[in-house]
């Protein structure tokens, strides 16, 4: 079982995460464990992704946030982006009170499952750093006790670089160091069967050992050409935190995928009603061409996301303005300042009928954008039923029910929230206009419109041309007024049927058979989105 790219459905998740909590209805020696993911495949599988991104599997430092005195000391770190070992799965997520052996038989009983399911598993893997701090608090856990000058990157005085905001930075270049890395890779597909990596901070790999970017990186190179490593999917997280932005233009030979950042920033401000957006909004859902058409690269090397671990979930995005971080101890100083959000008139929760209406039809066209777009897509664990961590968008720290799946919330929302978000996966799956493998020609899609100069425009509709002519109209409309828009003459002897309209409510907003209509036009919504499929 290999899936295409172009074909995957990534959901982003957290093996502790997704079943710790005691509404998962597993028993207490099972939850949070590589076991608790295999009981919950019926869920994946309702919702209708076929791979997992697993946040962090290596061992992993949870304790270091209370080695020392210091404003996180309180937390703990449950992301898992603090390696201590880069070739053992995180022996704690093992069932009935953890052990490596146990780890290492339940990980590879938990891959077996999902491969068995039809779900491909890819790694969040972190090769820019490790657990071992920074120069003002050092500890030893790792390869500073091997050879401190090999393993990372220091200045000409032997003082650390910090590319990786984390106090130490991997010399991932160093012939030794890149050696350690191929070696680890290439364990976990052969040991474990994983079907690829998605590298944190994955700028960090494009330095050399003085930490100056480098034109052609050794280890981008090797992890692209190696035998073992060619038939998994890799995937960079083009950017670090000393600056080495590449979006677009990561080292790729031919092979590597990218988290697509501005994606994520250019769908956020169309949707939430951003003036200037809907030529940026255009080229991200039609596959980012000013990014990947250069190098041979094709649309589904645009990982596309609007949420991802790290800032807002979905239901936060579209209900803070402001970030919310009091409970990670650090003065709000932490976590992202540009979150492109809006709360929708109100900040945090509400028990306002129209704003909780207008926030569920935001996330729902923030859903449909990302699956009717070109590239991959990837969603986070939790927005299928709109989990909320209160504004904190950067909670790596709590081991609790701000980051915990809440089965009883998912429960509560399966047949609205929910059945929108498994159905418009479903109807991506099964149509080809949605996942084309090169980026589109003037006969595959038509732009209704005229008006790409008009700055405070914030309408956006088009249709993708299918081959066989089942055509599909797509309209976006992030006005406070309904926009009146003329249909496009369907196919001959088609009409169109009204698939998805969002300011409907369940289950009208999502009808797979489609509402026939013989209307030239449709009104839209203020902040909602309409699909209709050409039919006979």
């Amino acid at each position: 079982m290999k899936y295409f790219f172009k074909d995957l459905v990534i959901y982003e998740m957290n093996v502790r995460a997704f079943t710790s909590d005691e509404s998962s209805g597993l028993d207490s020696n099972v939850r949070g464990s590589y076991l608790g993911v295999i009981e919950k495949i019926p869920h994946l599988l309702e919702l209708g992704i076929n791979a997992v991104e697993l946040l962090p599997v290596f061992e992993f430092d949870e304790l270091e946030l209370q080695r020392r005195p210091n404003p996180r000391d309180h937390m703990i770190n449950t992301w898992g982006y603090s390696t201590i070992n880069f070739f053992a799965p995180m022996s704690r997520y093992a069932s009935d009170g953890g052990g490596s052996v146990n780890a290492s038989r339940e990980f590879k009983q938990m891959v077996k499952a999902l491969h068995s399911a039809g779900i491909e598993v890819i790694l969040d893997v972190v090769y820019n750093h490790t657990n071992e701090a920074d120069d003002d608090n050092p500890y030893t856990t790792s390869f500073r006790g091997i050879d401190n000058k090999v393993y990372y990157m220091l200045e000409n005085n032997g003082q650390l670089l910090n590319f990786s905001g984390c106090g130490n930075t991997l010399n991932c270049n160093h012939p030794v160091v890149m050696e350690l890395i191929l070696d680890s890779l290439r364990h976990w597909v052969t040991e474990y069967h994983v079907d690829g990596f998605r590298f944190d901070l994955a700028s960090v790999l494009c330095r050399g050992t003085d930490g100056s970017p480098l034109n052609a990186p050794p280890l981008i190179r090797a992890i692209a050409k190696d035998a073992v490593l060619s038939r998994c999917k890799i995937i960079a997280e083009p950017w670090d935190c000393g600056g080495l932005y590449l979006v677009g233009s990561f080292p790729n030979w031919d092979r590597w995928a990218e988290w697509n950042g501005k994606y994520r920033d250019d769908v956020r401000k169309f949707i939430k009603g951003d003036s200037g957006m809907k030529g940026g909004f255009a080229t991200r859902v039609s596959g980012s061409s000013d990014l990947y058409r250069v190098n041979k690269r094709k649309p589904y090397h645009s990982v596309n996301f609007v949420i991802a671990h790290d800032g807002f979930t979905l239901h936060d995005l579209v209900s803070y303005n402001l970030k919310h971080n009091e409970a990670n101890g650090e003065g709000g100083n932490d976590g992202s300042n540009d979150n492109f959000s809006w709360n929708c008139g109100s900040e945090g929760e509400t028990d306002d009928a129209n704003i909780r209406a207008l926030r569920s039809r935001q996330m729902k066209n923030f859903h449909l954008a990302l699956m009717i777009s070109q590239g991959t897509p990837m969603m986070l664990m939790g927005d299928e039923y709109g989990h909320t961590r209160y504004g904190n968008n950067n909670s790596y720290g709590h081991d609790s029910a701000i980051n915990n799946f809440l089965w009883n919330q998912l429960d509560a929302r399966k047949s609205d929230h929910f059945r929108f978000f498994s159905k418009v996966i479903e109807y991506r799956l099964a149509h080809e206009v949605f996942r084309h493998e090169s980026f589109l020609s003037k006969n595959e899609i038509t732009w209704h419109e005229d008006n790409w100069d008009n700055y405070d425009s914030r309408f956006l509709a088009f249709t993708l041309h299918d081959r066989n002519g089942g055509d599909v109209y797509l309209a976006f409309n992030a006005h406070d007024f309904f926009v009146k828009a003329l249909l496009p003459t369907p196919p001959t002897k088609r009409r169109w049927f009204r698939v998805v309209d969002t300011n409907l409510k369940s289950p009208d907003d999502f009808v797979l058979d489609g509402v026939p209509s013989t209307e030239k036009t449709y009104n839209i919504a203020p902040y909602s989105s309409i699909l209709l499929e050409a039919k006979f």
